[in-house]
């Protein structure tokens, strides 16, 4: 090679070519270009993928959105070195994210999530990116985004329940805004290559509600995370403390004088059936027993108060927000965790208790059956009685508690993230390929 040429293609100088240089330029290319520039000299493949993940929701930011957007993204980043990735992120969350894979890029979107500039704004990011695929962990795809994605739908809670009492809108914003919803849901489900779903049971509501091939929706489950964190007796002894969960705060030791409780995690939108719960709470036998409800304190758990504040429900505590390393001890020390839900798209705080320990009362709908298994006491929601029920007996029977504990154990470990990153990844080659035509013929793709 002549001195000229390796100055221009600059693979075997001691510096970066030009021809090196341009390639850095277009990172923003879709692979397929880079390919037909490049070839294999800078390690590209044909059939190499640059997947775009909308992450805005990344972290606790976006609650139980964020949690599923950011195990994904941590499990893809350990099982794939061969495709680029971009990860969008709002300037809230872009800190937090730290990318551990080399073939991993963040960008900025600072896009409110079903806003007017989501619609308007991202979707000339996105293209600005050339994505071969993104993937949208949310139904909020941009309508006016027309390149491949693939998009996860959890639930359809806002077309199941439809009630005034889900919003702080006026009747009449509320309508628009459910409107709007159903045409981007409508449009997400008709124009995704690939659609995702968390359970069985919201593929079959999706399959029932709108013409969408089987074959297009695939099920990945979600998971509980093996570890537990624990907590210093100091700072256990703090928490019960601060939860007026000891009997007498001056003895440090904290697990013989706890007053036994139920826990309940999970926000408190009322398809969550919590009032029913309080209720079930009310007059209970055991007068030393509590109910903590861990939730971020906002409109729906400031009305819930109220209502626990009308019926003097002076058992009921809540907690508000509870980091992690804390919410663990909570799982641990309580009686039982309870999950009276009517709708559930997977049912992810279940899993978690189980994980951790406690044996779980769960609503006999939706998806939990199919998630908890045989591994939970199961009552109607719709019937307070045996909500009531079903919470005396396992709170007076041991051996049941003790049974429960050792198979939601087991339950749980049948679930992992690292699968559900396994399996996500085919989905974007499948969704690929369906766009993608072999290079050098012409017309449009699918």
């Amino acid at each position: 090679m002549k001195e000229s040429d390796s100055l221009f293609w600059g693979r075997d100088s001691g510096g970066w070519g030009l021809l090196s240089l341009f390639y850095l330029g277009t990172k923003r290319f879709p692979i397929r270009i880079r390919f037909l520039l490049f070839g294999e000299e800078y390690g590209i493949s044909e059939n190499d993928m640059k997947i775009g993940i909308d992450a805005r929701f990344y972290g606790p930011l976006g609650k139980g959105l964020g949690r599923y957007t950011a195990e994904l993204i941590q499990s893809l980043e350990a099982i794939d070195s061969k495709n680029e990735y971009v990860i969008f992120l709002r300037q809230e969350n872009f800190h937090e994210y730290i990318p551990k894979n080399p073939r991993f890029r963040k960008v900025i979107a600072d896009f409110s999530w079903y806003s007017f500039e989501e619609q308007i704004f991202f979707p000339w990011l996105l293209w600005r990116e050339a994505c071969d695929v993104v993937h949208f962990p949310h139904f909020n795809v941009p309508l006016l985004y027309r390149r491949p994605f693939v998009v996860t739908v959890h639930d359809l809670i806002l077309l199941r329940f439809p009630t005034l009492r889900s919003t702080t809108l006026s009747p009449f914003f509320y309508r628009l805004k459910f409107y709007a919803y159903r045409i981007v849901i409508r449009s997400a489900l008709l124009r995704a290559k690939r659609v995702i779903t968390v359970s069985n049971y919201t593929k079959r509501d999706i399959l029932d509600r709108y013409e969408v091939s089987p074959e297009r929706i695939s099920v990945t489950y979600e998971a509980a995370h093996p570890f537990c964190f624990l907590l210093s007796p100091e700072r256990e002894q703090a928490l019960f403390s601060r939860l007026d969960l000891l009997s007498s705060p001056s003895n440090t030791n904290s697990h013989d004088i706890l007053r036994p409780y139920a826990l309940y995690v999970g926000n408190a939108y009322p398809h969550k059936n919590l009032e029913s719960l309080l209720q079930a709470f009310a007059n209970f036998p055991d007068r030393e027993v509590r109910l903590i409800l861990v939730g971020r304190d906002d409109y729906f758990y400031k009305r819930l108060k109220r209502f626990a504040k009308e019926r003097n429900l002076s058992s009921v505590i809540f907690a508000g927000f509870v980091p992690d390393d804390e919410l663990d001890s909570l799982y641990k020390r309580a009686r039982l965790s309870v999950f009276p839900s009517r709708y559930e798209g997977f049912g992810l705080p279940p899993l978690e208790a189980m994980m951790k320990g406690s044996p779980v009362l769960a609503a006999r709908a939706a998806a939990f059956p199919e998630i908890l298994g045989s591994a939970a006491l199961f009552f109607d929601p719709e019937q307070k009685s045996d909500l009531r029920s079903a919470l005396e007996t396992l709170w007076e029977d041991e051996s049941l508690r003790h049974s429960l504990r050792h198979d939601g154990f087991r339950r749980a470990a049948e679930f992992s993230w690292e699968r559900m990153g396994r399996e996500t990844l085919p989905i974007y080659e499948s969704a690929v390929s369906i766009s993608r035509e072999p290079l050098g013929e012409s017309g449009h793709s699918d």
